[in-house]
């Protein structure tokens, strides 16, 4: 009997030691995040004041659950990150089954807008796909496949389904470089395409990356995944790399095809980038956002694009010191 009480005492010892080590333990790492969190946020903020424009920023590592943050709820112009949402709504509406990849669609000489892309070049008419506009839409920021893809789906649908989102200060106004159909929120002459806060379109490059696409409060389907993979296959291909990508694409030597899966938006006086990045220390979403820019040129040094390719490089090398790894390379359908 003694020793069965001599053998608890032990035991309950080596618990409570246990147990303290593991909370002291516990407390160190939070005190270095901290620590790092504080060090990471100053680095950032002196990158931001000395950008010539605004910036807005959120960024969050999905695995640690830390966040930087420069007025992540400021509502910004979007320019072409607008088109997340109208690939988000895509994605759903073949999942319900209302509309398929395959699905035929015709491009005529009124399609044919300006701006990014290279429908506007082709000889008309011409059948493509859903999926050709959507991956034109995605890799290419082609705006005459961007608003073939809004009639295939609907304005009001894209923007019903934002709201289902909880998304308060995402819309989309209309098509691109063509005049709104009917009455517009009064906001529209100053943002644009379309408006949305860092924070709100990072949580849509969220879902699509992790493959989160049921209504919220529901849970996801893991049939769903082969059409998360075309999504992700079209955003880890975007053409345009000045920005986020700029100074981390190499970071890791052994990477095969890409960490990054982002997309641009650009006017004259902005320049932002939404990225999903698959690292090492955890999948990290970056959701950077430059506006009232003194530098209006396209040349690649554009100084919005440099400023979030800085910002890029902090968050990546700060969260990330074990370097990056490529998303998944399923084939997608």
């Amino acid at each position: 009997m003694m020793k069965s009480i001599h053998l608890s005492r032990e035991t309950a010892s080596r618990s409570l030691a246990l147990g303290i080590f593991v909370a002291l333990l516990s407390f160190g790492i939070a005190t270095v995040h901290a620590q790092t969190s504080a060090d990471l946020q100053q680095q950032l903020e002196s990158i931001a004041a000395a950008h010539q424009g605004k910036v807005a920023l959120f960024a969050e590592n999905l695995k640690t659950g830390q966040t930087v943050v420069i007025d992540p709820d400021q509502v910004v112009p979007t320019a072409s990150v607008i088109k997340l949402t109208i690939l988000y709504e895509a994605m759903e509406q073949v999942r319900e089954g209302k509309t398929h990849l395959e699905d035929k669609i015709v491009l005529t000489k009124a399609d044919q807008v300006e701006g990014s892309g290279v429908f506007t070049f082709f000889d008309t008419p011409l059948t493509i796909t859903l999926k050709d506009a959507l991956t034109m839409m995605i890799i290419m920021s082609d705006n005459t496949a961007t608003n073939l893809v809004i009639d295939h789906l609907g304005l009001a649908n894209i923007n019903a389904r934002i709201q289902k989102l909880g998304l308060k200060d995402t819309y989309l106004y209309k098509k691109v470089f063509l005049p709104p159909d009917g009455p517009m929120p009064a906001d529209q002459k100053i943002y644009g395409l379309g408006k949305t806060t860092p924070r709100e379109m990072a949580d849509v490059m969220r879902k699509i990356v992790t493959c989160d696409l049921a209504e919220p409060g529901l849970p996801s389907r893991p049939q769903d995944q082969p059409l998360c993979d075309v999504a992700l296959h079209m955003l880890t291909n975007q053409f345009y790399r000045n920005g986020i990508p700029r100074y981390i694409e190499g970071l890791d030597s052994t990477v095969g095809g890409s960490a990054i899966a982002n997309k641009t938006g650009a006017l004259d006086a902005v320049r932002n980038d939404v990225a999903a990045i698959s690292s090492k220390d955890g999948l990290l979403i970056l959701s950077i956002f430059t506006s009232d820019n003194h530098d209006h040129s396209w040349t690649s040094d554009n100084e919005g694009e440099v400023t979030i390719a800085k910002l890029a490089k902090a968050i990546v090398t700060t969260w990330s010191p074990s370097g990056l790894t490529s998303f998944p390379q399923r084939q997608p359908r």
